[in-house]
């Protein structure tokens, strides 16, 4: 087994010992060079990925509600919302549905999850490119992270990705003071630092722009991108229902595009 980091390629160093989905004792690695904390290889993930989405996630559907408010502002404000956007990893399709429910032209992609409540809006119904894509909560679950999203990237035809994930500060935190290693349900396997997302923005020749656990990596220029922070925050709550105002739902054109489809299928 390689010991180098997965992002920079530096010598990992041995960081601590925990257990895992109550059975499985595992080694965490640290990298000096770019702050990046991950698990050994991760041979338990398809037990813990028996069910896509933990079933002790009670805060689902609170965290794709808190999210679409701030991602509205985000697009409205900063980006195109006349844009096209694709949801990675999506999921159930909540947020790609809570996200056309206040009118933006989302998409929905995920290889390991069924999607429930955006049918008939996965990615395969998008003509490339995409204005950017999202990723919420699924960098800490990917092992390749640098990989991952320049293919992503690639695939999409985008240079702007927007995704969330905790971050640590300095040294990795102990693994009983820290709720994210989530070492319960064994899917998280990878945790970054601000400086281990600038190493990857770097790498990409992008800018990272980050507020608390919400992070953008773009091409767009920094002026526009200063106010991220007053997006992402309290204000979010207000600001969202000028978007609302602003913008044109689409759950009602949706409904006529599905019972359409569903015709012709007959």
């Amino acid at each position: 087994m390689s010991n180098r980091c997965s992002i920079c390629l530096a010598e990992r160093r041995y960081c601590f010992k925990a257990k895992i989905l109550n059975k499985y004792t595992i080694s965490y690695f640290y990298c000096d060079r770019c702050g990046f904390l991950q698990t050994e290889e991760p041979y338990w993930l398809e037990e813990a990925y028996s069910s896509a989405i933990a079933d002790a996630d009670t805060g689902l559907i609170a965290r794709n509600i808190s999210i679409s408010k701030k991602l509205g502002c985000i697009l409205f404000f900063l980006l195109d919302k006349e844009g096209k956007y694709l949801d990675l990893a999506g999921g159930y399709g909540i947020l790609a549905r809570l996200m056309r429910d206040v009118g933006f032209d989302f998409y929905w992609s995920d290889l390991y999850c069924q999607n429930v409540f955006s049918k008939g809006f996965d990615e395969s119904t998008a003509h490339k490119p995409f204005t950017a894509i999202t990723a919420f909560e699924v960098l800490e679950h990917i092992y390749n992270p640098l990989s991952f999203i320049q293919d992503a990237l690639n695939k999409s035809e985008t240079s702007t990705i927007i995704f969330s994930t905790e971050l640590f500060l300095r040294m990795p935190p102990d693994p009983e003071q820290w709720w994210y290693y989530t070492l319960g349900t064994g899917q998280h396997i990878s945790f970054f630092q601000a400086r281990t997302l600038q190493y990857i923005a770097n790498e990409l020749s992008l800018f990272l722009y980050s507020n608390k656990n919400i992070h953008v990596i773009t091409n767009e220029s920094v002026n526009k991108m200063r106010l991220l922070k007053l997006l992402t925050g309290k204000p979010s709550h207000i600001l969202q229902h000028y978007v609302k105002i602003r913008m044109a739902s689409k759950t009602n054109s949706d409904h006529k595009i599905l019972i359409k489809n569903l015709s012709n299928d007959l």
